[in-house]
């Protein structure tokens, strides 16, 4: 048995990378729903970038995906 074994560091990973995919989704998406609303944060001045938002809900969808794939495939 090895190290990788023991500590169950693959489905870790796995784990991380679909917590993190998940987090690009739902702040991207709360961004942009919070733009479409006219809501913007207090105190921050700058304009709101929706291509970036939407590319990385995009990216962050892909993530999903690919840790979604890795924890079923275990």
């Amino acid at each position: 048995m090895t190290i990788t074994e023991l500590l169950g560091l693959d489905d870790l990973l796995a784990q991380l990378i679909l917590a993190v995919g998940a987090a690009m989704v739902l702040g991207n998406g709360f961004a942009i729903y919070q733009n479409h609303k006219g809501k913007h944060p207090s105190g921050e001045s700058g304009a709101f970038r929706a291509t970036r938002a939407w590319w990385l809900l995009g990216v962050g969808a892909l993530i999903t995906l690919w840790g979604t794939a890795s924890l079923i495939a275990r």
